[in-house]
């Protein structure tokens, strides 16, 4: 008996009693609104026990950018489950049913934000993004910068902001493509004020969402296209030096901002953040966009024990810009020579969180060292970074 259920807006009171439950919070009446208005756009699968919710999961179709290409993407989301129902499979058989609809519908990647990243690993997924925090006197960023041009506090300007937002999001990997419904639910949701950067000749180069409150900024998001944009911000919020003592933000991981600044010590956090799988290893590897070259055979034998259809031998020839790529499923594909690997590690490398080699080096892939050379050459080099939540 399938016990997985399709839930719609009539179960919409059930979904989120689980939800407060265990996620451990009461929505007021105004936010359990905006909860719901954001579920329309998810589909959300009920673990059903005697006619009675006792699992769910919601799926939300997004797409981010690889490399400079849009690539379509299922975000797992509000995984929970009653505790009366708990370690009985139930969201295990949910994942697989989610990875199942995803491959149907030619979203290749999956990203979730795990409550415990070793359970999530069991089913395919690999830690990819990591947050970056800095918290830094105001102080330390009181300086002659240099910059040409100017700031502008504005209402709304959702073009704008998503233009300048586009533009940074292709330089890294995993980063959300951002539709208006995303900026108007996700984005812009806590009321944060909004300034632009212009440069001398009026064209914006970047932004910033903030709020200044008990002597401290928090930064929502600092988004420049240029150095000079960068500069115009950090003198902005420098500006703040009446109002508050510190600053904190959320940077990439390669963030150099430490190098700008006359005294580079000050707080810097790094903590694992969210987790990433392919869904469909030949369909991703045909889209992905590697770098130009003619290249050997490369053969990539991975495994995939939650989703075994994914599992096999994967030959890679890129000739130009073209990579042509086949998939055996072969019962003698596991002595084969080329390189090894299960696809969390699969997924490391190809969105660019870790280099080939530096799984090579640690044991995490192994096999033929050329051909993971090979591989290291023709995967670009990208900072993985996700400044969004689901």
């Amino acid at each position: 008996m399938n016990k997985i259920k399709t839930l719609t807006e009539t179960d919409y009171d059930k979904v989120f009693s689980l939800s407060q439950y265990a996620f451990q919070h009461d929505l007021t009446e105004e936010a359990l609104i905006k909860k719901q208005e954001e579920a329309k756009r998810h589909t959300i699968w009920g673990w059903m026990e005697n006619d009675q919710l006792a699992a769910k999961l919601h799926l939300i179709p997004l797409s981010c950018y690889i490399n400079g290409q849009a690539f379509e993407m299922g975000g797992i989301s509000s995984v929970a489950t009653w505790p009366e129902y708990r370690r009985q499979g139930a969201v295990k058989h949910l994942l697989h049913h989610a990875l199942k609809h995803m491959r149907e519908q030619g979203q290749v990647l999956s990203f979730l934000h795990p409550f415990s990243f070793s359970f999530y690993r069991k089913y395919g997924w690999e830690h990819t993004f990591s947050e970056k925090k800095y918290t830094i006197p105001l102080e330390k960023l009181k300086r002659n910068w240099g910059a040409n041009g100017y700031i502008r506090r504005v209402d709304s300007e959702v073009s704008m902001l998503h233009k300048i937002y586009t533009d940074y999001a292709k330089q890294f990997n995993g980063t959300l493509v951002r539709d208006e419904k995303w900026w108007e639910q996700r984005v812009f949701r806590g009321d944060w004020h909004k300034a632009i950067a212009y440069n001398e000749n009026d064209q914006a180069e970047g932004y910033i969402l903030y709020k200044v409150k008990e002597e401290k900024v928090t930064v929502h998001e600092l988004v420049y296209n240029t150095l000079n944009a960068q500069k115009l911000l950090l003198q902005f919020i420098a500006n703040h030096d009446s109002m508050a003592e510190t600053v904190e933000m959320v940077v990439p991981e390669n963030d150099s901002l430490p190098l700008l600044l006359d005294e580079p010590r000050f707080t810097q956090e790094t903590e694992a953040y969210f987790m990433a799988r392919i869904v469909d290893i030949l369909e991703f590897l045909k889209q992905y966009p590697f770098h130009d070259g003619d290249t050997q055979l490369l053969s990539i034998h991975a495994v995939d024990s939650f989703l075994p259809e994914n599992s096999g031998v994967y030959q890679l020839r890129q000739i130009g810009s073209e990579t042509k790529v086949t998939h055996q499923l072969d019962e003698e594909w596991r002595n084969q020579d080329g390189i090894h690997c299960t696809v969390q590690y699969l997924t490391s490398m190809l969105l660019g969180y870790k280099r080939p080699m530096e799984l090579y080096h640690l044991g995490l892939i192994q096999g033929n060292q050329e051909q993971v050379k090979q591989l290291d050459q023709i995967i670009p080099k990208r900072q993985t970074f996700f400044p969004d939540f689901f």
